[in-house]
């Protein structure tokens, strides 16, 4: 019981956090549809160009989108203090990072996932693509929202830590951005997708299960050395 209210205490001070710092969940967004919407203007029109590339694209931009919002995840905490309390309190620290990765996902990965059919229309996706497209993004931001914390918190000590963060997450990113960018190609294609989905799902279930307890211990090494 004591867990749980743990978990929705930071959930609620998390998301307080996130709708009063707009501009943090904004700016990715921002990138997210800018670089996207210069693709057609960089290539030109054709259809058939567009559609063969706008898999890569959408989900090279995702997750771009999402290494951007990564180095505030638990900055704040941080900076003010209340990182250290979460580490001397006796409640599981792996609770607290869930609800912390939770929120990331709902300021960011949701919204980059709803975006998404849009720009893929843009960039002359068929529509027959977007059930896949709107199913690996879900998949696949929250697992890389899970793995980034673990970045996150190895470099929550560092002033500058961004580019660290992309060096440590970004090779265990790359099956998610292979297998997302597949589905959404065979989707197109009219083939079965179910293959990537369950690889990603497979993903995720392992991130959520052992990205928690890394980003927890990682915390405790970067705050205690």
């Amino acid at each position: 019981m004591a867990d749980s209210s743990l978990f929705l205490a930071t959930l609620k001070r998390d998301l307080t956090l996130v709708f009063r710092n707009r501009g943090d969940m904004v700016n990715p967004l921002v990138f997210f549809l800018i670089a996207i919407t210069m693709i057609p203007l960089a290539l030109g029109p054709e259809k058939a160009v567009l559609m063969r590339i706008a898999p890569g694209i959408i989900w090279v931009m995702a997750l771009l989108a999402t290494l951007l919002s990564l180095d505030g995840l638990f900055r704040s905490d941080f900076d003010d203090g209340s990182l250290e309390q979460l580490l001397i309190s006796p409640y599981p620290l792996s609770l607290a990072v869930t609800a912390k990765v939770f929120v990331h996902w709902l300021a960011t990965g949701l919204p980059l996932t709803l975006l998404a059919p849009l720009l893929g229309g843009m960039l002359s996706l068929p529509s027959s693509a977007f059930g896949a497209l709107l199913l690996s993004l879900v998949l696949g931001t929250a697992a890389m929202s899970l793995i980034g914390s673990i970045g996150a918190a190895l470099t929550v000590g560092l002033r500058k830590g961004g580019v660290l963060i992309s060096l440590i997450v970004m090779p265990l990113y790359i099956p998610i951005l292979i297998f997302g960018a597949s589905a959404v190609q065979t989707a197109a294609l009219g083939d079965p997708y179910t293959m990537q989905l369950a690889v990603l799902g497979a993903i995720l279930a392992l991130a959520l299960v052992l990205a928690p307890l890394a980003a927890a211990g990682a915390l405790r090494i970067s705050i205690n050395g």
